[in-house]
């Protein structure tokens, strides 16, 4: 397959189907079942197309891989597209969660059934497009993109406040993507090129690049989400259809911080240098207050929502350490709160199903009707606090190890977080599935179906294959990790060096 265009058959085959979908006639019944299953099947397909870029990856070197380059707008703005050990996982991650999106929404979306279909399709193909542009005004049409079917998902199928939530996630994630589109015209003016990894060579002056930088905080702050511009999330994930949450916590909240990866680090040495203690204050204090505010949710939704505040904030910290057990710890952190977070969303999806209350002080004690769904949520609920033997404790550990080396009050702080996280998720699910079974309605819940175990199954699996053995995903990301590591210190000495020669 050496010779295929894979990679763009990954971003380009869900947009394929999408266009099957909207080719789908008959009446209203026989068009939603149509439209699920080329879905279902369209996502399942390109799940199984995206294994060769695994397989065929090669962890020895940090070039770019699967490059496809071809004309597009002129000679300097080209259909550009690759990935290294960095970008290949987020994609793998990306095409692996839509299948069980697509399950998980096929009872619970009853109308519009073939929009619903169609906004999911071409969602997935601008999340494989992000994470695989290697030009810069592509990046920004698939990372504007997004937002578009997204904004549908929530204003359209999300709850009764979904205007509000709608209209406050598209303007605040366009607000700061305004900035970062100046700062790409900034770019190529300054360059010629808006090819990224020509950028990622050129070296800024370090006076512009504080200019640039901030305009790159402005929009991936937003996207990740930092505080204090974190308050559109909540409302956003309360809002969101169940498949919508687990899509926007899994993958899109991740963008941001790709960016700063793939952007600020790299391009931005002298002036990432510079902002860093900006970033830990903002990620320390996004940690505890989110854990803080975790604490006092009544929504079950919510509760999830800011714990995923504080749990970006460790990726942040992570990326900002410049060591490589840090940007490692902060990679894995990412993937890890995709599978766990996306998970916890789905068993709340699954009890918003069958009771349509997403209050916390509505359950108690339905461990006695739905004990397969008592243990499916206490893993991932031990997986979100950062249990040994799961995903989520190889993440925060590799973040802990990274930041001890550079600033130990940093660490000390953000260890607070980890025992604020054992508070709010244990008593969470003390009081929804411990307790004396009590109300009326609880006592008719029927326990998870086969085909939400078959949605949850392979979540669990990753949670604690990765967990027990997170070899294979830190090989992919290492050769990657050390070549951004080796980009920031040459980028920064030469920046360096040009400072001095100026003086």
């Amino acid at each position: 397959m050496s010779d295929w265009p894979l990679l763009s058959l990954v971003i380009f085959v869900p947009l394929v189907g999408a266009l099957f979908i909207l080719m789908i006639r008959g009446d209203d019944a026989i068009v939603a079942r149509n439209a699920k299953f080329v879905a279902l099947w369209t996502t399942l397909g390109n799940f199984v197309l995206s294994i060769p870029l695994w397989v065929g990856f090669d962890n020895q070197t940090a070039d770019f891989q699967f490059v496809e380059q071809y004309n597009w707008l002129s000679e300097n703005i080209t259909y550009h597209v690759g990935i290294d050990g960095i970008s290949m996982l987020f994609i793998i991650l990306s095409t692996f969660l839509l299948p069980i999106c697509i399950l998980a929404s096929w009872n619970s979306i009853q109308t519009r059934v073939k929009e619903y279909m169609v906004a999911f399709l071409i969602m997935e193909a601008t999340m494989v497009g992000v994470f695989s542009a290697l030009d810069f005004v592509l990046f920004y049409i698939f990372f504007e993109g997004g937002l578009i079917p997204m904004f549908l998902i929530i204003g359209v199928w999300g709850g009764a406040n979904r205007i509000y939530a709608t209209f406050k996630f598209f303007l605040y994630t366009l607000a700061g993507s305004v900035l970062m589109l100046l700062a790409i015209m900034a770019m190529f003016f300054e360059a010629g090129t808006t090819d990224i990894p020509t950028l990622i060579a050129h070296g800024f002056d370090p006076s512009l690049q504080k200019w640039l930088w901030l305009a790159f905080l402005a929009s991936f702050a937003v996207k990740v989400p930092m505080w204090p511009v974190h308050t559109w999330l909540p409302d956003a994930h309360v809002e969101a259809p169940t498949a919508g949450s687990v899509i926007l916590a899994a993958v899109l909240l991740k963008m941001g911080a790709y960016g700063f990866l793939r952007f600020s680090i790299p391009m931005l040495p002298d002036a990432t240098v510079f902002f860093t203690p900006l970033i830990f204050t903002l990620s320390v204090i996004a940690v505890i207050y989110a854990s803080l505010v975790a604490l006092m949710q009544e929504d079950i939704k919510k509760l999830v929502a800011y714990s995923s505040v504080a749990h970006m904030g460790f990726v942040t910290i992570g990326i900002f350490t410049f060591n490589q057990q840090g940007i490692e710890g902060g990679i894995f952190q990412m993937l890890s709160h995709g599978l766990i977070s996306g998970a916890l969303f789905l068993c709340v999806g699954v009890v918003y199903d069958r009771l349509h209350t997403r209050e916390i002080a509505r359950y108690g004690g339905i461990v006695h009707r739905m004990p397969r769904y008592a243990t499916f949520f206490l893993v991932f609920t031990l997986a979100n606090v950062g249990l040994p033997g799961t995903t989520g404790f190889v993440g925060e550990f590799l973040v802990l190890v990274g930041v001890f080396q550079v600033n130990t009050w940093v660490a000390v702080l953000a260890t607070t977080g980890i025992i604020l996280s054992a508070g709010y998720a244990l008593w969470l699910y003390r009081r929804v599935i411990f307790g004396v079974l009590e109300k009326a309605d609880l006592k008719s819940l029927k326990d998870l179906e086969a085909r939400e175990v078959v949605i949850l199954a392979p979540l669990l699996a990753a949670v604690i294959f990765f967990g027990v053995y997170p070899q294979p995903l830190l090989d992919v990301m290492h050769v990657s990790v050390e070549n951004l590591i080796s980009q920031h210190q040459v980028a920064l000495e030469g920046a360096r060096s040009l400072f001095l020669a100026g003086r």
